[in-house]
């Protein structure tokens, strides 16, 4: 039987069939994550990771036999994919499944923070209803979307507003000539002329707070910043400063710095949705990632094509 050292807990239909297939070695059950890994270094052939916990060049380099690192999620920024290619380490992932549920959740975000459905919903429960009405928010339908990024995420959400009746413009390494949208060559010139800035940047260092206090202030106090991308993406510090002094109106984030431990500051703010990276978290499209995770690992062992090689 293959050994594969799995970095993290999948789903339970997941780990079942991974079980009946694989010698599966659970790391993160260990107490001791060094030894654990000691006693198994010379038979483990495969990782199975998480995008957000991915795969340092110091863990590959204590598995000798290592051939191949299976992804669960479309980012592989944590993993060190200079270090797989030396190596001659074969890496995957799992982008197009989660591609229609990331733009979903953008655009939801969209909605929640300006119509202020949180809110919404906490001054019908808490009775506030009964003696007055909410205040006014502020519209989606129409609005100026920029979106920073314009890969498969990007132009699955891009589609979504145009159906709002919004215009779309894209910043982006450089311009796409299989879309109908305006590119814009300067990040701070897509936030100046935007309502809402979408990102949906890669994560990685190349990448790292692309959305600064520049580019915030450009956006400026009617404009919304929506972020489904990685923490990294956004200066965390320019965000939470802006948002405190209304420099921007409002933010929906999926994604933070230091998730799970996220910075106390945005709990207490009411101008902005929070949520637990959870764009791809259905069971529809769970079930695909993993069945893609399995796919991949299953071609490698006999030997056929990888279905989404990244390395």
């Amino acid at each position: 039987m293959i050994d594969i050292l799995m970095i993290g807990p999948y789903p339970e239909w997941d780990l079942a069939d991974l079980e009946a297939r694989y010698r599966v070695h659970k790391l993160w059950e260990a107490v001791d994550r060094d030894g654990y890994i000691a006693e198994r270094s010379e038979n483990v052939r495969a990782i199975a990771t998480r995008g957000e916990l991915g795969a340092s060049a110091r863990l590959m380099s204590k598995l000798p036999r290592l051939e191949i690192v299976a992804c669960y999620g479309v980012g592989t920024d944590a993993i060190d994919l200079e270090y797989a290619r030396k190596r001659g380490i074969r890496v995957t992932n799992t982008p197009d499944v989660l591609t229609e549920d990331v733009a979903d959740l953008g655009i939801g975000l969209a909605l929640a923070v300006c119509r202020e459905i949180p809110r919404a919903d906490a001054y019908v429960r808490e009775g506030n209803w009964r003696t007055s009405n909410m205040h006014l928010v502020t519209r989606f339908h129409g609005k100026k979307v920029g979106i920073v990024g314009m890969g498969r995420v990007g132009t699955a959400l891009a589609r979504r507003a145009v159906a709002f009746g919004c215009g779309i413009s894209y910043f982006d390494i450089a311009p796409r000539t299989d879309l109908p949208y305006p590119f814009v060559a300067d990040l701070v010139e897509l936030a100046r002329s935007s309502d809402f800035l979408i990102v949906t940047l890669s994560g990685g260092k190349k990448t790292k707070n692309s959305i600064n206090s520049e580019v915030l202030h450009a956006l400026g106090p009617d404009g919304f910043l929506i972020n489904i991308s990685r923490g990294s993406t956004v200066d965390e510090a320019a965000l939470l400063e802006a948002l405190e002094n209304n420099t921007i109106k409002g933010a929906g984030l999926d994604v933070f710095c230091n998730e799970p431990n996220i910075d106390q500051r945005f709990l207490s703010l009411t101008n902005v949705v929070l949520q637990p990276h959870h764009a791809s978290g259905t069971v529809e499209t769970r079930k695909a990632m993993g069945q893609l995770v399995r796919e991949n690992l299953a071609a490698h062992f006999s030997g056929r094509p990888l279905l989404t090689p990244v390395v």
